[in-house]
């Protein structure tokens, strides 16, 4: 059978309260429009935009806010002062393995007797293992700090506790009913936590740990700011909401990637030949895919030793061999991909169901997140790829907008040996003869919850303009939104009724190069892209009228930089 992407629908956000939009534009000497964007964002007093458009330091939660933090720099100091051996332990993705590097640089400029481990995805699984507690305890490490994993290892914890071997918990996914018996648990997300923020990535949750011991130890600040563009790295990379304490931590973090990138980020740019400014996007489709390349076909070590290494040379090597892996990973994304999508276009049942879970027992373990992710943006609908690792059925699961993925997930723990994860993304281990019922129970607890008004892909509008509206000096202050990310997307801007002038055309991988304008008479009007919308081209090219959605952008081309219109959709008349 033959499955179609379904279109996009469009809904235009509710307008700020006019007085309140009015008296904010007055205040800060901008357009209503941007005015607007400001509300929309629940911004609306002048002290609101000024912490908005100027993050500060100053405004980082005390980390003592977080429960379990007094314990959990108790045990540490405990740890340096009795000469205790120490082991950073972290996931092998980019959120662990920032995580890893951060807390680990930070206690080496303390204390010399700490050493890093990362589990090895096939042998080994997600997060703590039972050969991570015996490499602890055959090595003398007494005490092990977990970051972006632990909080539903209760089972290797108390292994752990057996072998005297002590655990600090640094995560932030969502905890079980009983939380690990730790020193300390650090996670905004468990119920007795009232930290005021609780979307700190993992590698977050590390600084704010070092945070906490700098304060009690008269550390400067100065001297953890250094660590920000690893912060930065993984909150851009894990996809969590670039708000509040978000925020701070990503706009100064990016602003050390740009002026002074650590000699392993400088080899991933160089290597990438990536020469502009970076911004969130490019953490995210740069930076990120390459530092998880290490954990997804080689080894995860490989990463944090790039992140950590102050001498160039080292670093180039270990870029090239990251390198290579990102291009082996290309390779099994793409052809496992294809493979899916065949599975899926076979499947003569699949447009009836609200969800797509898919096994193949020789997929490659490394990429069936990626693939779920490109699956859940073709079709729209929860998605879980599976494939065989070490006797068991192994996969990664992502949402759809609105949709928690984690509960459906959790209303079939019977069936699963071990889950983990957030609302839109989560881990799922279980027997391979439990395959076949938990298809059909994921696919029953999702056709029973899913609204189906939420399985059209939906594209929020923050507002219609016309392109006379498209300034230099409404771009200007566009720019200052940034960081873009979850919670604050780029704003997405409607024009209607424009045309083609005539030098449209197909680039690339069916892309649509566009120039556009409002009327007949433009003989030159703005450059557009649109990404994956080749198909459009007929309709627009014979310059009828057609609307558009879009997100702006710089685009520089020979050394000229000029305003771009990143297109999302069209819908013609």
């Amino acid at each position: 059978m033959i499955v179609d992407v379904k279109e996009k629908r469009w809904s235009l956000k509710e307008s700020g309260n006019p007085e309140v939009v009015a008296t904010l534009a007055s205040q800060l000497n901008i357009s209503t429009l941007l005015s607007n964007l400001l509300v929309q964002r629940g911004i609306t007093t002048f002290e609101e935009a000024k912490n908005f458009f100027r993050p500060t330091i100053s405004d980082l939660h005390d980390p003592f806010l977080m429960k379990d933090m007094d314990k959990a720099v108790i045990r540490l100091e405990q740890a340096i002062q009795k000469k205790e051996n120490i082991l950073v332990y972290g996931d092998y993705d980019v959120d662990g393995t920032t995580a890893v590097a951060l807390v680990y640089s930070f206690i080496r400029t303390l204390y010399s007797e700490v050493d890093y481990y990362l589990p090895d995805r096939y042998k080994e699984g997600y997060g703590v293992s039972m050969a991570g507690i015996d490499f602890a305890h055959d090595n003398n490490f007494t005490l092990i700090i977990a970051l972006d994993c632990g909080i539903k290892a209760n089972d290797k914890v108390d292994y752990a506790k057996k072998l005297g071997i002590d655990f600090i918990i640094c995560d932030h996914h969502r905890p079980g009913d009983q939380l690990p018996d730790a020193v300390a648990v650090l996670d905004p997300k468990r119920p007795d936590c009232t930290y005021p923020f609780n979307e700190l990535s993992g590698c977050g949750i590390g600084f704010k740990l070092a945070q906490a011991y700098a304060q009690k130890h008269n550390i400067p600040f100065s001297e953890l700011e250094r660590y920000l563009d690893l912060v930065a790295i993984s909150t851009a990379a894990d996809i969590v909401p670039i708000i509040g304490e978000n925020r701070i931590l990503v706009y100064f973090g990016l602003q050390w990637l740009n002026k002074n990138p650590r000699p392993g980020i400088k080899a991933i740019l160089d290597l990438a030949q990536v020469k502009r400014e970076l911004n969130v996007s490019d953490v995210v489709f740069i930076i990120g895919p390459r530092i998880n390349a290490a954990g997804r076909i080689q080894d995860a070590r490989q990463a944090v030793d790039l992140l950590i290494t102050a001498n160039s040379t080292d670093a180039l090597f270990e870029g090239e061999k990251i390198n290579e892996s990102n291009v082996e990973r290309r390779t099994l994304d793409l052809s496992i991909t294809e493979h899916a999508l065949l599975m899926v276009q076979e499947d003569p049942h699949f447009g009836k169901k609200k969800s797509t879970v898919l096994f193949h027992p020789e997929w490659h373990k490394g990429v069936i997140g990626i693939v779920a992710s490109r699956l859940t943006e073709k079709y729209y609908r929860p998605t879980i790829i599976l494939t065989e690792s070490n006797g068991m059925a192994t996969g990664s699961a992502r949402s759809i907008k609105d949709f928690d993925i984690y509960n459906a997930i959790e209303s079939c723990s019977d069936l699963l040996d071990q889950f983990g994860g957030h609302m839109y993304a989560a881990g799922l281990t279980m027997k391979l003869e439990n395959i076949e019922k938990f298809m059909e129970r994921f696919e029953e607890v999702v056709s029973a919850t899913l609204d189906e008004s939420i399985m059209t892909q939906e594209i929020e509008i923050d507002g219609v303009i016309a392109f006379r509206d498209i300034t230099p000096s409404f771009f200007k202050v566009l720019k200052q939104f940034a960081p873009f990310g979850p919670a604050n997307m780029s704003p997405v801007f409607k024009t209607e009724n424009v045309r083609d002038t005539g030098l449209s055309r197909i680039v690339g991988n069916n892309h649509l190069k566009l120039n556009l304008a409002e009327d007949e008479t433009t003989r030159f009007g703005i450059d557009a892209i649109a990404f994956q919308l080749g198909q459009f081209y007929p309709m627009v090219s014979r310059k009828i009228p057609f609307d558009i959605c879009y997100t702006l952008e710089e685009n520089v081309w020979n050394g000229k930089t000029t305003i771009q219109l990143n297109v999302k959709d069209i819908q013609l008349k």
